[in-house]
């Protein structure tokens, strides 16, 4: 499973979930089994292969529609903001469905 993240700065331990049109850096969480075994920042979310099956955004308000289109789940994390918080979310299946 693959995850894209809006964040803004490229520091596994201090990046921060952003807003998409405040992106810095882009992360890709490649999960498997429960683990995350790879975390990869890129510039631009094209720059990733594979595509994400996933994306997490910070609100419902976020402008997803190229990432519905790319039939990519789309993920809200209301109060999640650093990897390991949306990481633990997303295993625990605490994250939300956008709200149309």
């Amino acid at each position: 499973m693959n995850i894209l993240l809006a964040m803004d700065c490229d520091d596994v331990e201090e990046a921060k979930l952003c807003k998409i049109n405040d992106v810095v850096k882009w992360a890709m969480l490649v999960v498997e089994e429960g683990q995350v075994v790879e975390i990869l920042f890129a510039d631009k979310r094209e720059d990733f292969e594979p595509i994400a099956e996933t994306v997490v955004v910070c609100d419902d308000n976020e402008y997803v529609w190229p990432f519905i289109e790319e039939q990519m789940q789309v993920l809200v994390a209301h109060t999640q903001r650093y990897i390991d918080d949306i990481v633990e979310a997303y295993l625990f299946k605490e994250l939300h469905d956008l709200a149309y």
